[in-house]
């Protein structure tokens, strides 16, 4: 089969559920064009603003959301089951279940001040419920901003020519957000003048890499943190937005480019479609959709939705296209993953071996995009793959401190916004600096899916609160906790028989977790049927 018919059936597939189901979100939610968002009703000018326009909301949320995820969990998949199983999962997962997530956190969050899901739990569930899975997502937050800073601070060290775009988008980020916000600059003169510097600061970085001889990675990991603390503090129209939308177009430009480069080259498919069911990774189900995770449906979305983006949102009708829409985006990219790396790879045996010895999934992606964008870019396609990702790494790892501070003034009631900053960040640090965080990050993306499964379950109560329809969400809210507590049943015994007692606690206490919710969202259900039996 060519890899170019699979494209333009994803395109097709994506297009038709944007239009059709999208707008039939929309009517479920009741999206209210007149209502007025937090961004209006608690308008700051620090974290609640409303956007200067939609697409620069939609640069944030999908530069945000896309980070390395869509990329690594589905060349992982493709080398331990086969990329049939993995193209099926992202195309039936974005469409019903990924779109919906995003969409849902959004305008649950909306309609509760712009505060996250987890917090949005307590009216809707319970005060408990609350506590339990703020908390969790809390701590998930500190262990990504500690892995994501590392993973930074690495490429860095590897790759010196991508640190000065990678940092240099900053000061121009800055001089973006003040053309926009205080000297009323149009937005498309704007644009092409950010472009032009990041062009520029890409094509200097080539000539001037920035090597450091001693202690590269505590200076690097150092200068990271430094960052993401004044990205948590700025208001957000300085230096998130323009940031974050000035970046969303580096990955247009890597999606156009893959997807040309498949159109020119029109390579065919080198890899089995099926491997088998049972592999290394574990069984196909529930291991498949948990190690796949941000391609499909992700919890860390409905963080990023409830987070940042429900306080810059300027009207309700931009919901659908920057929550479906920006998921649309990313499994666009998830597919574009899997695509590049089977016809840019001549075997099985040839892409396990750059996963286990050279570069891993990201390295691997890089060679697959390299392979078929070659016709046009030469050998510089595999380094533009690499820029992109880590420029990505960074916008989720600003975005998730900014949450990481907005949870701890709802959980522990820090108000001042440095002290809940610097509180996150030191913990952080600590993981990185001390390498703890590689003990933990194995149990990452069953507990990743979890907060997606609890994300639904809140969204569906919801629902229920405003008597509209849920089954569409709750069905999906079944399946994720069914699949999720499976994967974690799976790495139990793995830890169990590895003797890994920290993992063996975590993962038991995850799945108390996860039985929690269920037993509490169960109640709020029974009795609202009950209340309606009654009526």
């Amino acid at each position: 089969m060519n890899t170019l018919t699979i494209a333009i059936g994803a395109l097709i597939l994506f297009g038709t559920a944007y239009f059709i189901y999208g707008r039939r979100l929309e009517r479920n939610f009741g999206i209210d064009p007149k209502r007025l968002t937090p961004a209006h009703t608690r308008a700051d000018r620090i974290d609640h603003m409303a956007v200067h326009h939609w697409t620069i909301l939609f640069g944030h949320h999908f530069s945000s959301i896309a980070g390395a995820g869509p990329i690594i969990g589905p060349v992982i998949a493709v080398a331990l089951w086969g990329w049939g199983p993995a193209l099926l999962w992202i195309l039936v997962g974005t469409v019903f279940l990924g779109g919906m997530h995003d969409f849902g956190s959004l305008i649950v969050s909306v309609r509760h001040d712009g505060r996250s899901i987890a917090d949005a739990a307590g009216d809707l569930i319970s005060k408990r419920a609350k506590i339990v899975f703020s908390l969790f997502v809390w701590l998930a937050l500190i262990l990504v901003i500690a892995v994501f800073t590392v993973i930074s601070a690495k490429t860095f060290v590897v790759q010196p020519e991508i640190v000065l775009p990678s940092l240099g988008l900053i000061p121009v980020a800055i001089l973006v957000g003040l053309a926009l916000y205080r000297l009323k600059v149009n937005q498309i003169v704007v644009t092409l003048f950010g472009l032009g510097l990041l062009g520029a600061l890409i094509f200097l970085g080539t000539l001037l890499p920035v090597n450091i001889p001693n202690q590269a990675m505590f200076i690097w990991i150092i200068t990271l943190f430094v960052y993401a603390y004044f990205a948590s503090i700025t208001p957000v129209n300085i230096l998130l937005q323009p940031r974050d939308y000035l970046s969303s177009f580096l990955l247009f430009g890597g999606l156009f480019l893959g997807y040309f480069g498949l159109i020119v080259s029109r390579p065919k498919i080198n890899l089995p479609i099926f491997m088998a069911w049972d592999t290394a990774g574990g069984s196909l189900w529930p291991m498949l959709f948990v190690t796949i995770a941000c391609g499909a449906i992700s919890g860390f979305h409905s963080l990023i939705a409830s987070g940042t983006t429900s306080k810059q949102l300027s009207t309700e009708t931009d919901a659908r296209k920057i929550g479906y829409g920006a998921m649309v985006a990313e499994g666009l990219l998830a597919v574009m993953a899997i695509l590049v790396v089977v016809a840019g790879f001549s075997s099985q045996e040839a892409l396990g071996n750059v996963l286990g010895n050279t570069g891993g999934p990201i390295g691997a992606f890089g060679q697959g995009f390299g392979e078929v964008t070659r016709p046009f870019m030469g050998g510089y396609g595999g380094n533009f793959a690499v820029l992109i990702l880590n420029a990505f790494i960074l916008t989720t790892l600003d975005t998730a401190v900014r949450i990481g501070r907005y949870l701890s003034t709802e959980l522990f009631r820090i108000k001042n916004r440095h002290l809940a900053t610097i509180f996150v960040i030191v913990l952080s640090a600590f993981l990185a600096l001390s390498g703890k965080w590689d003990r933990i990050w194995p149990i990452f993306g069953a507990s990743n899916q979890l907060v997606a499964a609890l994300a639904l379950i809140v969204i569906a109560a919801w629902l229920l609160s405003q008597n509209k329809k849920y089954a569409f969400v709750r069905i999906p809210a079944i399946f994720m906790l069914a699949t999720t507590m499976g994967a974690l049943l799976f790495q139990l015994v793995k830890f169990l028989r590895d003797k890994d007692f920290i993992l063996i606690m975590i993962d038991i206490i995850l799945i108390f977790l996860a039985l929690f919710m269920a037993f509490e969202s169960k109640i709020v259900f029974l009795k609202k049927r009950g209340i309606e039996k009654q009526c």
